[in-house]
């Protein structure tokens, strides 16, 4: 099993779009670890996050800073990641990237994980910029020496596959973003780990408290229909670096 590195928006994330594959690569052997780009070390969500990357081997937590772009209580006194200086959040996960020296990189999608915040928007965005340029010498050379992850992989919902959680975000008001089914290249099914995926979920108790966040969405489902839902992770690979000898390059 290939090291796996986890890049989520916010605490709790890194459980619901990738606990299971993180629990499989633990189990298997391989060296976990997530990197949290919102909520500072002490603030009251950080606990939560250890206790989650605990259940999950994933190590302690690797938390960027920034605020929370619908949450200023996140990270007082800090910019929000949306509004952060682009170079200056590529070069901190940049130095995670090359202290870990994973082999594969897991995120968000390009439309924000299902209800589009704009959080993980930007997470996606900087994890991209990030990867490649961990690889490159000459950018970021205070972060440490270079290291090229293999590959990186988008974590999304394919449209056949959203089903029940279609009506219960709709039913809190939320927006449910999917991509087309031939977008996703890669399903897992991670019914063996589903329930150290799900005790990680409900390690982030202030979530799964409140009425109208997926992990709370999640707990006061029957048992099997939150199941069905948390059981397949589907993601999209990402290019990677230069490629040559491509049908469609340019020839100058």
């Amino acid at each position: 099993m290939p090291s796996l590195l986890a890049v989520a928006a916010h605490p709790d994330d890194e459980s619901l779009l990738a606990g299971g594959v993180l629990a499989q690569h633990h189990v298997a052997g391989a060296r976990t670890a997530v990197v949290t780009a919102t909520w500072a070390p002490d603030s009251r969500r950080a606990p939560e996050l250890a206790a989650a990357l605990t259940v999950l081997g994933a190590g302690s937590p690797r938390l960027l800073g920034y605020n929370d772009a619908r949450n200023p209580e996140a990270a007082p006194g800090q910019p929000r990641l949306v509004d952060a200086p682009l170079d200056e959040a590529v070069g901190r996960l940049v130095a995670h990237i090359r202290d870990f020296r994973p082999e594969i990189v897991v995120t968000h999608d390009a439309l924000g994980q299902l209800t589009g915040h704009p959080d993980h928007v930007r997470t996606h965005q900087i994890t991209l910029l990030s990867v490649e340029a961990a690889g490159l010498a000459h950018l970021h050379p205070e972060a440490g020496e270079p290291w090229q992850p293999s590959a990186v992989y988008a974590a999304t919902h394919p449209e056949s596959g959203v089903g029940l959680l279609r009506p219960l975000l709709e039913g809190v008001g939320k927006t449910v973003l999917a991509v087309p089914d031939s977008y996703v290249t890669t399903s897992v099914d991670v019914t063996a780990w589903a329930d150290v995926k799900w005790r990680a979920v409900l390690a982030h108790e202030g979530e799964v408290a409140r009425e109208r966040t997926l992990p709370g969405i999640l707990a006061r489902l029957p048992e099997a229909d939150r199941n069905q839902i948390i059981q397949t992770e589907h993601f999209t690979r990402l290019r990677l670096g230069p490629a040559k000898g491509d049908p469609g390059q340019l020839t100058i």
